[in-house]
């Protein structure tokens, strides 16, 4: 079996774990080498280890995903909702077959200028986001955010910003601004306003398959667009269209692995005296 290893934060190359992790693999006969970028898969490989946290297995998906090859996600890092393998079960995990293969639903980006040419910004622009799409105020005025939803029109939304979330982000920025939490294989968009001006908004939740086009009414000259960990500067006359992507993340995890118990250990979700069992 070839495994394609992919490691952002360089203190990890050094940390006993990962190199316990690799020495553990090698001697199982597993077939191990490093990819920094799409270029490194080779034609054979069946699996990239993301080792790091879940802004690591972002950066993993943005090589492995247009290729199909499914990612492991070791958590070295913090709360772990996509990097959910400790380094100390992965071996267990792929010798015995104790495992399974996702698909997670990503969402496209498509960007438009003033005269409705097609562009791509600056830096390197991957078009392809798997937690969510934002746009943001770049000055100190909120935005005006134009949204159609499968063609209708949305009332205005007044906000420093605004996010597009798949149901795996539900659990990332998309939490962080009200909104609900999704089962991951649910085939769902979560439309929802950044800090609205509003009394009265509430976020949104369409289909997967439909597209959403997005203007701003903006008193400054620029906007920013977050595509789950990457940031680009638009011109504030930038049309976007966001629809679900052609492509899927193939996420590798336990055969067993449990969502909501996720939920309840990393996010303390039902946490409450009345619910640890204790007799008063």
């Amino acid at each position: 079996m070839r495994i394609g290893y992919f490691i952002k934060n360089e203190a990890l190359r050094t940390d006993a774990r990962v190199e316990a992790l690799i020495a553990r693999l090698g001697e199982a006969g597993l077939s191990l080498f490093e990819v920094r970028q799409t270029a490194d898969l080779c034609h054979d490989c069946e699996m990239l280890l993301s080792i790091g946290g879940d802004g690591t297995f972002l950066d993993a998906t943005r090589i492995a995903a247009g290729k199909g090859v499914p990612v492991l996600g070791v958590n070295m890092g913090r709360l772990g909702f996509l990097s959910g393998t400790d380094a100390g079960d992965v071996a267990a995990l792929l010798l015995d077959g104790g495992y399974r293969i996702e698909e997670r639903a990503m969402l496209e980006v498509t960007l438009d200028d003033a005269a409705g040419a097609r562009f791509e910004p600056e830096p390197p622009f991957w078009r392809f986001a798997l937690n969510e799409v934002s746009v943001l105020r770049s000055g100190g005025a909120m935005l005006g955010i134009d949204v159609t939803v499968g063609g209708e029109p949305l009332p205005t939304y007044w906000a420093d910003g605004l996010l597009v979330s798949t149901s795996t982000g539900s659990t990332a920025y998309s939490l962080s601004v009200g909104g609900p939490i999704c089962l991951p294989d649910t085939e769902i968009l979560i439309v929802e306003p950044v800090s609205p001006h509003n009394l009265n908004l509430r976020p949104l939740i369409v289909p997967l398959h439909t597209e959403i086009s997005i203007r701003f009414r903006a008193r400054s000259n620029s906007v920013m667009l977050t595509m789950d960990n990457r940031v680009h500067t638009l011109d504030a006359d930038t049309r976007l269209r966001l629809c679900a992507a052609p492509i899927r993340t193939r996420r590798v995890c336990a055969a067993k692995s449990d969502f909501i118990g996720a939920l309840k250990s990393r996010l303390l979700w039902g946490s409450d005296i009345r619910n640890s069992g204790e007799q008063r």
